[in-house]
């Protein structure tokens, strides 16, 4: 297992950075079951002026590559990966794609370009993308995930996601929801896909028209895992179990802390860590610590210059299965109860 926090080198974080991207090249993963209607979305971007410069991966479920034949005429950079699940053994093709796709550019053997979309085929577990990007520390250093966009079929949507497990990590990962086919479906029928959606997720939702959306939508990076709000009692457990919550700090956090903290979580119940991600305020440090982790395995940490707003509170947001808030907050009070003890009797 590998430790994502803990360790000598986790704590240098390394020059500050204006963004969590800094000058890396962002991706787009666009994920879906099937038939939701992904690969006309992504056309219909390429199609805008926002979506020019973009490469494209496609992974597809089947011995014949449609969708990379109907993306290539749309985007000069076009990977197909092999025939198979995108969580499988394509997650080590991924990898080399992007490699190639990078040194190509270099070389001057593929257009340039500014970004990266990635389509997952409609069967994939999103999750395993999202890791590779965490354990990956030499793709990191090029590319940059910036979000997680779920295409979700207003026709097909709900038995989808009642049946498909798939269907349903795919919304509760999400980044960003986009609904689709909404003019074949009745208003009671998208009302009640999108009340079953905020059961999973609390990410923001549009709605495509023959694919097309706003192009901010799909590639502004979004500031913060969006996590539903559980103020009030009753406990949110849902689908197999898939709950998100938020942790807040009011004070800055020693970053031994942080990391013991993460690395007991992670050793004790690393995979039911579907995602965390947040800001850190850490001791000694002018701007926050991004932190982004997928199960047991987490990026970089990166300082940034400044915290974007005036909110200077430490917040994770946390997608677990079978994980509630109460005890991950006792697990950080603990452990922050022996840390600083512990700092104080040291003198530092």
């Amino acid at each position: 297992m590998v430790e994502p926090f803990a360790g000598k080198d986790a704590s240098p974080f390394g020059r500050r950075q204006r963004r969590p991207r800094g000058a890396r090249i962002p991706v787009t993963v666009v994920t879906g079951f099937l038939g939701s209607g992904k690969t006309t979305l992504i056309r219909e971007l390429l199609s805008r002026p926002e979506g020019a410069d973009t490469a494209v991966v496609v992974n597809e479920f089947g011995e014949v590559g449609i969708d990379n034949a109907l993306l290539r005429a749309s985007s000069d950079a076009t990977v197909l990966l092999g025939n198979g699940c995108i969580c499988c053994t394509v997650r080590t093709d991924l990898q080399e794609s992007l490699r190639t796709l990078f040194a190509e550019r270099a070389r001057g053997a593929v257009p340039s370009f500014r970004r990266v979309i990635i389509e997952t085929s409609g069967l994939a577990d999103p999750g395993p993308v999202l890791q590779t990007f965490a354990s990956d520390r030499a793709l990191g250093q090029e590319f940059h995930l910036q979000s997680l966009v779920t295409v979700v079929d207003a026709v097909a949507g709900i038995d989808n996601l009642e049946r498909m497990p798939e269907a349903r990590h795919q919304a509760a990962l999400a980044d960003r929801i986009v609904l689709t086919k909404t003019d074949l479906a009745d208003n009671a029928v998208v009302e009640g896909l999108t009340a079953r959606l905020r059961d999973l997720t609390a990410a923001p939702m549009a709605t495509a028209i023959n694919g097309m959306v706003d192009p901010d939508f799909l590639l502004d990076e979004p500031p913060d895992l969006p996590a539903r709000d559980l103020s009030h009692d009753h406990a949110h457990a849902h689908s197999d179990g898939i709950d998100s919550f938020v942790l807040e700090f009011p004070g800055p956090l020693p970053w031994p802390v942080f990391e013991q903290a993460m690395a007991v979580l992670t050793g004790l119940r690393g995979p039911d860590l579907l995602r965390v991600k947040g800001l850190v305020a850490v001791a000694g440090c002018r701007g926050p610590v991004v932190v982004h982790a997928v199960q047991h395995l987490a990026h970089r940490p990166v300082e940034l210059e400044d915290w974007p707003d005036s909110d200077r509170r430490s917040r994770l947001v946390f997608i677990t299965r079978n994980l509630a808030r109460e005890p991950v907050e006792q697990l950080f009070a603990a452990v922050a109860a022996v840390g600083t003890g512990s700092l104080r009797a040291s003198g530092l």
